[in-house]
């Protein structure tokens, strides 16, 4: 079957959602987003899953939530966040990188990758691939002059679950290149040429 990739759009609200459900993920990518601490995010995709998925849905139908899908027949198998770097303060507050010199220079037209998920069924088909390099056009679409990411870099094999931020190894295929971070915890960025 053929995968194509498309902005995220307010129709593929519910079947993004459904991907989580498919996925068997309870965060609907709302923890960037989540003001309370982590116990209290912990507590709450354990026990109020449903209002994770109600927000992910209205965040995509009002036009809050960016990003870049893979749809197969219709239905979304592949999903990447796109988000301000002003924003997802929340990303730069963790441990590995509240004291990070890089992340105080100008972030106005900034884009941060904030998830990628793909559905179980689709993966190991080139899924992540093709969003990383479909969210360059997106990126520059939504007029940022520069797209970062955090993944970890991790010694395989390697589960599903530890790639939300992307694989390392795809992203650097797409021209990101380190500019910060540790080791294991590197700051990855692609400039976007208008």
């Amino acid at each position: 079957m053929t995968l194509t990739y498309a902005p995220l759009g307010v129709e593929h609200a519910e079947t993004l959602a459904a991907l989580f459900d498919e996925a068997g993920v309870a965060c609907f990518c709302r923890f960037w987003s989540f003001p309370g601490d982590d116990n209290a995010w912990q507590l709450r995709v354990a026990t109020e899953p449903s209002t994770n998925r109600t927000e992910l849905v209205a965040a995509v139908r009002t036009g809050v939530e960016r990003g870049v899908v893979a749809l197969e027949e219709g239905r979304v198998v592949g999903w990447l966040k796109l988000a301000p770097a002003a924003d997802v303060p929340k990303m730069f507050a963790r441990r590995l990188y509240r004291a990070e010199p890089w992340f105080r220079a100008d972030r106005e037209r900034v884009l941060m990758i904030g998830c990628v998920l793909v559905a179980p069924a689709a993966r190991r088909r080139g899924v992540a691939t093709g969003l990383v390099r479909a969210s360059l056009d997106v990126a520059r679409g939504l007029g940022a002059g520069a797209l970062e990411a955090l993944p970890r870099k991790l010694e395989p094999p390697v589960r599903d679950a530890s790639l939300w931020n992307g694989p390392l190894s795809t992203l650097e295929a797409a021209g990101f290149r380190r500019v910060a971070g540790v080791d294991g915890y590197p700051v990855l960025r692609v400039e976007l040429e208008p």
